[in-house]
């Protein structure tokens, strides 16, 4: 028995011996391993679900100690999350950044940990980016580019950004993938799905698969960068007729699905503030225009951009015509948005805008949320069901409605879970929209004002009046329709401008004239 164990047990030190020699040869990346990065995720899952089951075991619920306690379970488990993104990289540090912008649906302890993620993207070498060039278009970047800079403009969970000069003088931008990512994605998100099916086996209440069925959809999407190339052609056709919008024109003879080569665009992120100061420009203008472009997508074109996070939206100010350009970037997620989800999104805005809570229960109802609708309505405005009931357009959002909120979350966990379970799927990916242009709000101190209703307002109205036209049969209700969506407009752009005149200076100046000569 004991000859047989040493033969098994020398064999086997062959066998492990070969490979590390084999490993070695190749200087193959143990990150690269399946196993491996399975091996780390399993770890991390078990650690964190272990926490959670034996942390609270002496600790009355509800108590103070209980609170602080889980606070802290939170952050250390957002933290081991945290290095598992950023050691398995690619696909992990996508879905970390996806989490990282759910502020109104995870603890603050998961978001404010995994927003860094933003910033701890993988860098691939020069080496490998001149390989997936080589493989894809088939030359050397000499004959390509003039000039090709080595440092990255910016490098993101799927992709890197390369600051290039053409031939013909014109400066691009090249967009690179890295180039172990589509092989391992698959792999990944399967390891994903089945880390979530053993959470949720010990936590039944943790329902985030559909996290996981959002990522086996999107990821091919977002992988294929001809897609992105085409997504950006049909958005700025869409949205011509705004003129502060600038979208990079796609150079298609030197793009392929793993490199998309784009007019260069300069810019500060459209969350930093000391930027806008610098070059002069209204933070207010900003926020007032990036609301107008997503109603527009959202509820009259059903084509919504879902990645605007800060690295992607720039702002530009002209040194010629002193105009401020907003530039889109990264465009291979959109989501594409039925009629009647559509359409019944709109009735529901419109409901929330004029705290009209019988139609809120209706269309909440229609869109999956049941009789979990007050909660859906906190979850889409980011405000408390005291503010949603009083009327979200005429309340200010408090700090303390702030701390209500996230609070809330830990509280609600099982209820949003299910919720986001509900829903059709469309919808978690506005969810995903709303928080990101949301925290961009928050950023630049612009949340919850009149102009964004105003502008969400325009939007429904014009999508409701396009739906009925298309039902219409005569003229005369075509024309019927059109007049009533006329008034409609008109009526809302005199509030616009009884607003404007409120919070102009010259009504300012005339009260304090007015006041002194009293």
């Amino acid at each position: 028995m004991a000859h047989r164990l040493l033969k098994i047990s020398s064999l086997a030190t062959a066998v492990f011996g070969c490979s590390g020699f084999y490993l070695y040869n190749k200087q193959l990346d143990l990150n690269d391993l399946s196993v491996v990065r399975f091996g780390r995720a399993a770890a991390t899952t078990a650690f964190i679900s272990y926490d959670y089951l034996t942390a609270f075991k002496h600790v009355e619920y509800g108590t103070e100690e209980y609170w602080t306690l889980k606070s802290k379970v939170h952050r250390r488990s957002a933290e081991r999350l945290r290095d598992l993104c950023c050691a398995n990289r690619g696909t992990f540090i996508k879905l970390g950044q996806h989490l990282g912008a759910l502020d109104y649906l995870l603890p603050e302890e998961y978001t404010s940990t995994l927003k860094v993620l933003h910033s701890r993207a993988p860098q691939s070498s020069m080496e490998e980016i001149r390989q997936v060039i080589r493989e894809d278009l088939g030359k050397e970047l000499s004959e390509l580019f003039v000039s090709f800079e080595e440092n990255p403009q910016g490098a993101a969970s799927l992709a890197q950004v390369h600051k290039a000069v053409l031939h013909d003088g014109r400066t691009v931008a090249v967009k690179v993938q890295h180039p172990k990512v589509q092989r391992q994605s698959s792999k990944d998100i399967m390891t994903m799905e089945v880390l979530m099916r053993a959470v949720h086996w010990l936590f039944p209440d943790f329902a985030f698969m559909w996290l996981v069925e959002e990522s086996k959809k999107n990821m091919p999407l977002e992988l294929d960068f001809l897609n992105e190339g085409r997504n950006a052609e049909r958005v700025a056709n869409m949205l011509a007729h705004f003129p502060f919008l600038k979208i990079p024109m796609i150079h298609w003879d030197l793009s392929t699905k793993r490199i998309l080569t784009m007019e260069f665009a300069e810019g500060g992120q459209v969350n930093d503030r000391d930027y806008m100061k610098k070059h002069g420009i209204n933070v207010n203008e900003i926020s007032e225009n990036l609301g107008k472009l997503y109603s527009e997508m959202i509820f009259v074109h059903g084509f919504v951009h879902c990645d605007p996070h800060p690295g992607n939206v720039l702002i530009h100010k002209s040194e010629q015509s002193k105009k401020t350009e907003i530039v889109l970037l990264d465009h291979g997620l959109y989501q594409v948005l039925q009629p009647d989800f559509r359409l019944n999104y709109c009735r529901l805005w419109q409901a929330l805008i004029n705290s009209d809570m019988p139609e809120v229960e209706r269309y909440s109802r229609k869109l999956g949320a049941g009789d979990l609708y007050p909660l859906f309505s906190c979850m889409l405005t980011a405000r408390s069901w005291t503010s949603v009931t009083t009327g979200i357009s005429s309340v200010p959002v408090t700090h303390a409605e702030d701390i209500e909120i996230q609070t809330n979350v830990s509280m609600y966990l099982p209820q949003i879970s299910e919720l986001l379970n509900r829903v059709p799927r469309q919808m978690l990916l506005l969810l995903k929209t709303n928080d990101l242009l949301r925290s961009i709000e928050t950023t630049l101190q612009t949340r919850a004002s009149s102009s964004s209703f105003i502008n969400v307002s325009r939007c429904c109205i014009r999508a409701v009046a396009r739906h009925k036209q298309s039902k219409a049969r005569s003229k005369r209700r075509h024309l019927q329709i059109k007049l009533e969506e006329s008034l409609s407009l008109w009526r809302l752009s005199m509030y616009e401008l009884i607003l404007w005149v409120k919070s102009s200076m010259l009504v300012h100046w005339l009260t304090a004239l007015l006041t002194f000569v009293q």
